[in-house]
């Protein structure tokens, strides 16, 4: 189990004083929507953002945003604010403060102290072209052989911390829209970083632990980290951790079949039309409002979408160009 320190570092980390751990009479279902300010809001993350929004309040539950700040190099100054101010422009208002992960390095620095402690994770100094050359492929490109598994690091180098994996062991869950998933971790994925060799912390870990300190037991999510959702409930098991229920919502993807995102300069809302762009956005997640929505106010059309919310209804529609 994991240390007290670790523990006491999940709930109350260091310098972040406004966040205290929920009381146990908070509601059952606790969402978020956890976007990285590399840019704007786009179409593809706006209807993330409704899915999980939306799920979280026919539920009864509450729905949290959290700022995953953890790259400053693909970071766009201003960003964060802009997706604050179009999430609030579209009606979709999170509960609590907001979370920045820039405020969690004490809690992420103690986790992988305790993974190296427990041989749980070791140092690697191998460089990307060192593993491409290595010739093992898996679901994500190259795949780590292990080099510095069982070697002594050298101090010379700044190493990265990789996380081991189970070497005969397939993870399997039940995604609510993608079913069953399974992984064989080791084959596909390979053992993975969780600290950066730059000393940036790695998205599996944080999210794992944020999730954690947030209390957050449903995540709602694009497809594109179906893949990633493995690797995070085997951290979840290390930390003592009960996994999430996981949604994996469709891919928005262009009229060439690539996904939209911040990094191809996808077009983003405008804010001039927020229900015309719920609208779209309900029609994309398989949803089907009555056309005077469109012109009716944000709060009327959530008030619908909440009322009439069908997550089955987006089976028939993953991973599509938004109409």
């Amino acid at each position: 189990m994991p240390s007290v320190r670790l523990i006491a570092l999940l709930h109350y980390p260091l310098g972040y004083g406004t966040l205290p751990r929920p009381s146990q009479s908070l509601p059952k279902y606790r969402g978020r929507f956890a976007p990285s300010p590399t840019g704007p809001l786009h179409f593809g993350s706006l209807a993330t953002a409704l899915g999980s929004y939306l799920d979280a309040r026919a539920h009864g539950g509450e729905w949290l945003l959290r700022i995953e700040d953890l790259d400053p190099p693909r970071e766009q100054p201003g960003a964060a604010d802009a997706i604050m101010r179009a999430l609030e422009t579209h009606g979709l208002h999170w509960d609590g403060p907001v979370l920045y992960q820039h405020t969690r390095l004490d809690a992420y620095q103690a986790a992988v102290e305790y993974l190296l402690g427990k041989n749980m994770a070791y140092p690697c100094t191998c460089s990307r072209r060192e593993i491409a050359d290595s010739g093992m492929h898996g679901l994500e490109g190259p795949v780590y052989p292990g080099t510095c598994r069982n070697r002594l690091h050298n101090d010379m180098q700044t190493p990265g911390i990789r996380l081991r994996v189970p070497l005969d062991e397939t993870l399997s869950f039940h995604d609510v829209l993608q079913g069953s998933v399974n992984q064989h971790l080791a084959k596909d994925i390979g053992d993975f970083i969780v600290r950066r060799a730059d000393g940036h912390f790695a998205y599996q870990l944080a999210v794992v632990l944020d999730d954690a300190f947030q209390d957050i037991n449903h995540v709602v999510r694009g497809a594109d980290l179906l893949i990633s959702t493995p690797r995070q409930i085997y951290l979840q098991h290390l930390f003592g951790l009960t996994p999430c229920l996981y949604m994996h919502l469709p891919v928005a993807l262009d009229r060439n079949g690539a996904k939209i995102s911040k990094q191809a300069q996808a077009a983003q809302p405008d804010g001039k039309s927020p229900s015309k762009d719920l609208f779209r956005s309900l029609q994309f997640l398989g949803q089907s409002p009555p056309a005077d929505l469109q012109t009716a106010s944000p709060h009327e059309l959530l008030y619908w979408a909440v009322a009439h919310w069908q997550p089955m209804l987006i089976q028939g529609v993953l991973n599509r160009s938004p109409t």
